[in-house]
């Protein structure tokens, strides 16, 4: 059997940027033996899948080398532009039909490039004593913790100390092997030139960076999921809803996010690495 794939870099405005996701189209649902088989084959933080329905809307799972994800952002963001750009998508709205309910992917226009927005629900968070494993692997102690239904959100007191980062998870495989860690900063004007050009943007409300070895994935380039988290967190310490974010991983990747109710919406560039065809 043939299928098609496509690679895209997904917030980036240029290839090598962001974060890559490999997206298969399908016509009818394979096995998900088969389906893992093809994510761990390609190696990428995610490889997201999708069907047709007759309503026009679509089935879309996600697979890490190792597991199935519940949510991805960047591998929907990754779908939405096959969809649009490589398939001949014609609406305004796409709308993705997920174990997350439904998820819906808008198209317009920011700095002269098509900026494709998700439409994801807010992620509750509860604050919590900061496991003693956090801090070990991190080697610094957090401003606050929270959790989430997957994850650790750590707050730490400055960008530099987030772009810093050198986790040693071997202090305590067994609990990381069940918990992602989002770790996350305010962004002030203190930052010197180098932290700045790490950042590769001018301006930005907060950073962050996920390491989510129970997936499968050391350290994640960007993440829409965890901004489900973040972004309802920022905006009430920063006091407005509408806020633009960076993941300060050593690819990176800016998001345009605003909270409205329940929803978060990230917004996202995305460019096209890699169309092929491979065979199962």
């Amino acid at each position: 059997m043939k299928l098609s794939l496509y690679q895209i870099d997904a917030f980036a405005s240029k290839v090598f940027r962001g974060n890559p996701a490999a997206v298969v189209p399908l016509d009818a649902w394979l096995s998900d033996d088969v389906l893992q088989n093809i994510a761990a084959e390609n190696n990428l933080a995610e490889t997201a899948f999708f069907v047709r329905k007759d309503d026009g809307s679509y089935d879309l799972r996600w697979f890490t080398p190792t597991i199935e994800m519940p949510l991805c952002g960047h591998a929907t963001l990754a779908s939405a532009f096959v969809l649009f750009t490589h398939l001949g998508y014609t609406h305004d709205v796409v709308r993705f039909q997920s174990k997350s309910g439904e998820l819906r992917v808008s198209k317009s226009v920011r700095d002269g490039n098509d900026l494709f927005t998700l439409d994801f629900p807010k992620r509750p968070l509860e604050q919590v004593e900061t496991p003693q494993s956090i801090v070990t692997a991190l080697g610094v102690t957090p401003l606050e913790t929270y959790r989430t239904a997957m994850n650790y959100l750590v707050v730490l007191d400055s960008p530099r100390a987030v772009l810093g980062l050198d986790p040693d998870f071997g202090c305590d495989k067994s609990f990381f092997a069940k918990h992602g860690i989002i770790t996350t900063a305010a962004v002030s004007n203190s930052l010197s030139a180098e932290e700045q050009a790490k950042m590769q943007c001018d301006v930005v409300d907060f950073v962050s960076r996920y390491f989510a070895l129970y997936a499968g994935v050391p350290e994640d380039p960007v993440t829409g999921s965890a901004h489900c988290s973040l972004v309802p967190y920022w905006a009430g310490k920063l006091g407005k809803t509408t806020l633009i974010a960076q993941q300060v991983s050593k690819r990176g990747g800016q998001l345009f996010c605003e909270l409205q109710g329940d929803r978060v919406f990230m917004g996202g560039h995305g460019v096209s690495y890699l169309q092929g065809t491979i065979e199962v």
